[in-house]
């Protein structure tokens, strides 16, 4: 099996709490980068890429982040092979 890169966007409950979820993150998954994107109205989404098995389980670190009490929404916005 092999590894992918999965890039997700991260949007925050609270624009003041990016930080928290960047963090909270790091702590499910091996982040390889992370960047900020301007949503509107003052909000900003975290872009996260991260790597994993290609044998599945990414419905289950989406879950994972999503449940996240920090977390407003997650949507999978890429996945590549390593």
């Amino acid at each position: 099996m092999g590894q992918v890169a999965v890039t997700i966007k991260v949007y925050p409950e609270n624009p003041d709490k990016l930080e928290d979820v960047k963090a909270a993150v790091r702590k499910i998954v091996d982040v390889v980068k992370v960047a900020e994107e301007p949503i509107g109205f003052g909000l900003v989404a975290a872009v996260i890429t991260f790597t994993m098995e290609d044998a599945g389980g990414l419905d289950e670190i989406e879950e994972k982040i999503g449940s996240l009490p920090e977390v407003s929404q997650v949507q999978v916005s890429g996945v590549d092979r390593v």
